[in-house]
């Protein structure tokens, strides 16, 4: 655990895009759940390494298929701080098409806010107080009451999903002299039912054969986990 000036950072969920009978995005010689996974596993043992006093928590460690809504599941019953779902993006097959390239964030889009307000409301800290039917005796008797909380809840999850997209973009940029495509946000269900700050990084374009190789190369794995970091340290400096 960290912990600053009113904000303790415990525990961060790590979550490598597909898996198993899952290959997601391919490029010439390589899987999009297999680039994934690497960095994962790279960036966990890099966590451990810099960040010991954080618990990190990956969705998967092999090649295996993990559904989106249990991926969600995991960061919600640990209490996650943060979830990080790691991927490849590809740009369409389209040879009259120039190859695009470039970094990405996906935070969850506020269009469907319903799902993420389920999930806040499932992960309400009152639900883990002892006797909190008691000592909140009028709780639920008000909807409209409730709906603000759990509205304002999912604001604050949002504005600290796009704080940690933006910190990220930019040591891709700064510090890895990257293209980046920007922050966007998409109604991506592996964020659906997330009850904490959320992103879904797009590493790169894996048929894009220069990205490819990035990808897949020990330099750019790595390259791609320290930025997660730094960012991370920021991150957690901000929200101090």
């Amino acid at each position: 655990m960290i912990k600053t000036a009113g904000f303790r950072f415990k525990t961060i969920v790590i979550d490598p895009g597909h898996g198993g009978k899952d290959p997601g995005a391919h490029g010439d010689f390589s899987l999009e759940k297999n680039v994934a996974l690497s960095i994962g596993k790279k960036l966990k043992k890099e966590l451990q390494t810099e960040l010991p006093d954080i618990k990190v928590i990956m969705t998967r460690t092999g090649d295996h298929f993990i559904e989106l809504n249990q991926r969600s599941e995991i960061a919600n019953k640990n209490h996650a701080n943060l979830f990080v779902s790691i991927h490849c993006n590809s740009s369409p097959e389209d040879s009259a098409l120039p190859r695009q390239n470039g970094a990405m964030v996906l935070v969850y889009g506020y269009h469907r806010k319903g799902e993420q307000l389920e999930a806040i409301r499932e992960n309400a800290s009152i639900y883990k107080e002892k006797n909190y039917r008691q000592k909140y005796t009028d709780y639920g008797s008000d909807a409209s009451t409730n709906m603000i909380i759990w509205n304002a809840y999912m604001q604050k999850y949002r504005k600290q999903s796009i704080l940690f997209g933006d910190l990220l973009l930019h040591e891709f940029k700064k510090t890895d002299h990257r293209h980046i495509i920007g922050l966007k946000e998409q109604g991506v269900l592996v964020l659906a039912h997330s009850a904490m700050p959320s992103v879904l990084v797009e590493t790169g374009f894996i048929n894009n054969p220069i990205e490819e190789k990035y990808l897949n190369s020990a330099k750019g794995q790595q390259e791609i986990v320290q930025s997660i970091i730094r960012a991370l340290k920021r991150y957690i400096e901000k929200r101090a």
